[in-house]
């Protein structure tokens, strides 16, 4: 399977300024559960730009 690194780039809601992981997924899911956090994709965008990536921020969100 051939990965899609710059298509991702472009849908990727990470907000982190000169983030090496931005269109990697596979690097960035592992980066953030080596330290108990989730990816920016997963948070709605008015909360990933405080850069709290935490899985308890994460369960405390009423998402619909």
């Amino acid at each position: 399977m051939k990965c899609k690194q710059e298509e991702i780039k472009k849908e990727c809601s990470c907000t982190y300024p000169g983030c090496p992981r931005k269109g990697k997924c596979c690097e960035c899911v592992k980066h953030h559960r080596q330290n108990n956090e989730l990816p920016a994709c997963f948070f709605p965008e008015n909360v990933e730009k405080n850069y709290d990536r935490s899985a308890e921020l994460f369960c405390q969100l009423n998402l619909k």
